[in-house]
């Protein structure tokens, strides 16, 4: 965060450098508010493309056996820019390498890791353990002790990336 912030004052210092510059060349000529407002449209505009290029960026540092399985895209009400294009605010990211598949009774299921990232002022990263049983469908998240959670089961398409991923 200490680096998006000090990039973002570059951003606004050398855009303000940009104006200062065209009023030079022009002989004084242009306002001299040009300068704070080419500054303030640096940082936003920085600010801006920060956020649009954030999920990229994540997905670029994930590991060649990562599989991004769900991402999940909206607005905020302080990012008005948000409303007319929505920002990547959350993905969820599957370890191929974890998935271990196994017979329990006449149905195959498959355990794995998933890991949730989220943009925050400070990104946050969550993993969890999860069995999907890949003749149903049915997908429950595992506790600490490796125990399902039963309350937090649900149904996944079968179409979807994940079970493709997970189950084929």
């Amino acid at each position: 965060m200490l680096w998006t912030l000090l990039a973002i004052v570059v951003a606004g210092l050398g855009a303000a450098g940009v104006a200062l510059l065209l009023r030079k060349l022009t002989g004084n000529r242009l306002p001299r508010w040009l300068v704070p407002l080419f500054g303030g449209l640096g940082m936003l505009g920085y600010q801006v493309v920060y956020e649009y290029s954030w999920f990229e960026h994540q997905i670029e540092r994930q590991p060649p056996e990562s599989v991004v399985v769900a991402s999940e895209a909206g607005h905020v009400f302080w990012r008005p820019w948000s409303y007319f294009m929505p920002i990547t605010t959350a993905f969820t990211v599957l370890d191929s390498k974890s998935v271990v598949r196994r017979e329990v009774g006449d149905a195959p299921v498959a355990e794995f890791m998933l890991y949730r990232f989220e943009k925050q002022h400070i990104d946050h990263v969550s993993n969890q353990a999860h069995l999907l049983n890949c003749q149903t469908g049915e997908l429950l998240p595992l506790d600490a002790q490796q125990k399902p959670v039963l309350e937090q089961l649900k149904r996944i398409d079968k179409g979807g990336v994940l079970f493709q991923r997970v189950c084929s």
